[in-house]
């Protein structure tokens, strides 16, 4: 009992490191967008933030709706853990290509 224990506060620990990492991410991705968009490098590619960029609004949003689905995603991890960790990790890899890619434009312009 003691070892499942031990285990089980070990994944909800990388969980916890994944989400926070995953809204991290988010609102770098944010911030970035801002600095591409400010610099006329880059353009926002969701047609429901677009009217936001530039907007104290659009930081604010991007930073609780990561929030919101990072609690999501702890709700779903307490009831279905594998299902959880595979979203999470899909959602960070994605948003780690998303930062990457927007850093390759600040050096390419």
């Amino acid at each position: 009992m003691a070892i499942r224990q031990v285990l089980t506060q070990s994944s909800r620990k990388k969980i916890i490191y994944l989400l926070i990492i995953l809204v991290c991410l988010v609102v770098l991705d944010g911030l970035i967008t801002e600095y591409l968009i400010d610099g006329g490098i880059a353009s926002e590619a969701n047609p429901f933030l677009e009217t936001l960029v530039g907007e104290p609004a659009f930081l604010i949003l991007k930073a609780v709706g990561a929030l919101i689905c990072a609690f999501i995603l702890f709700d779903v991890y307490r009831r279905f853990p594998k299902t959880a960790v595979v979203a999470t990790w899909i959602a960070v890899v994605g948003y780690f290509a998303i930062v990457l890619w927007n850093v390759s434009l600040i050096f390419l312009a």
